[in-house]
């Protein structure tokens, strides 16, 4: 749970506020945004600030600049379509620090908005320079973090900054975010069921590893099903297998199985013959996989047990797909699952980039309970480790 102060506990009429938001949007060829749920999700904390007659001053990063300005990852767009949202004009400054910033920021007047240009047009950002933080933090005398999506990186605009500024506060969408992250691993309502899909074993252990100590149930799906199936002793043609983490799937079963936690892994999958959209596929068991074929989905034997545990749960912690839903072919496994939790009374979570676009492409996603903002914040959160975004804002009184 959140013990840290909120923007519900400052005063910040008059006051020049820098809110750290997370606008990292994706833009099409024409550079305009293609989706705008992370500007919409900091709408909230946005208008309280500003109805409160605060002074905003909003910094966000866009893409990977690395260090240097370069005109498509200009923030100049967002500014646009962030006017339209609020009705009202977004002052674009010409950069995020320097003496031109400046006066703009003492020029402010009560219930004004601007945003900063890419903070990750300057090296010092991702290095976290105290420099660089000092010239963020004299813009401002309240610092607000919103960006949830950054949460887990020592930045300057992230950590730097609310170790200079007090107070230094979390907003809406961080405290709605670790209210609901925070419940589904301590307070969950039970049965917890988690659903850990994606290619690698590698890239979700540490969540594994934490989740075994607190759900009911895991359920395994996508490329990372394949390393556990060969541990239990499973041939499975050319499907993606990393070698080097069998031994560890098969520490995780047992260990999974002393906890008496059920997990359970795909019985049933759609092969191909080929990574191809276009590729001749077939439905085979763990039994009978073809030497030729790779596993690209789970198939529907296992798409009705996954989708009846779902049914049962009270919490279900979604991250991750069950195949390469980005190919209509091998979407049928990804989309059900969106579809089992739409359709439930579970509280339904859903963190990870893939499984957020999942859902998002089903069109259920405003049938969820909740949907991270943050991929990899939500997933070390869920790994149980600290985020230091979060721990460098000011404690509750």
């Amino acid at each position: 749970m959140l013990n840290k102060m909120t923007v519900k506990d400052i005063d910040c009429r008059g006051k020049r506020v820098l809110c750290r938001v997370d606008f990292n949007v994706p833009l099409d060829t024409e550079g305009r945004i293609s989706d705008d749920n992370r500007i919409v999700a900091a709408l909230p904390t946005i208008r309280y600030i500003l109805d409160q007659g605060g002074r905003l001053i909003l910094t966000s990063h866009l893409g990977r600049p690395k260090g240097q300005p370069k005109a498509e990852f200009s923030l100049k767009p967002v500014a646009d379509h962030l006017a339209m949202l609020l009705s009202k004009p977004v002052i674009m400054a010409p950069d995020c620090i320097g003496s031109k910033v400046e006066q703009l920021a003492q020029a402010l007047e009560d219930g004004q908005v601007m945003l900063l240009e890419n903070v990750r047009f300057h090296p010092g950002e991702t290095t976290n320079d105290p420099q660089f933080s000092s010239q963020l933090a004299g813009l401002a005398e309240i610092y607000v973090n919103d960006a949830f999506g950054t949460a887990h990186r020592a930045h300057s605009s992230t950590v730097g900054v609310a170790q200079l500024i007090t107070p230094a506060v979390a907003g809406f969408l961080i405290e709605k975010e670790i209210r609901y992250l925070g419940q589904a691993v301590t307070e969950p309502v039970r049965p917890l069921v988690a659903i850990i899909g994606g290619a690698k074993v590698s890239d979700k252990l540490p969540a594994i590893e934490n989740l075994l100590d607190k759900v009911d149930t895991l359920l395994i799906g996508g490329g990372m099903a394949y390393t556990f199936l060969r541990a239990q002793g499973f041939t499975l043609g050319t499907s993606l297998v990393e070698e080097d983490r069998i031994d560890l799937a098969s520490t995780l079963l047992k260990h999974a199985a002393d906890q008496g936690v059920r997990l359970v892994l795909p019985q049933d999958h759609v092969a191909a013959a080929e990574f191809s959209a276009e590729a001749d596929h077939q439905v085979c068991s763990n039994s009978n996989f073809p030497d030729n074929r790779m596993g690209l989905d789970i198939g529907p034997q296992t798409i009705a047990e996954y989708c009846q545990i779902v049914s049962e749960s009270g919490t279900v912690l979604w991250n991750g797909p069950m195949g390469v839903f980005e190919f209509p072919s091998f979407a049928k496994g990804t989309f059900a699952i969106a579809q089992a939790l739409a359709d439930s009374k579970a509280v339904s979570i859903i963190g990870g980039g893939d499984s957020v676009a999942a859902a998002n492409k089903s069109g259920l996603a405003d049938r969820m309970t909740h949907i991270s903002t943050g991929g990899g914040a939500s997933l070390e959160f869920l790994e149980g480790k600290e985020l230091p975004g979060i721990s460098a804002l000011n404690d509750k009184l």
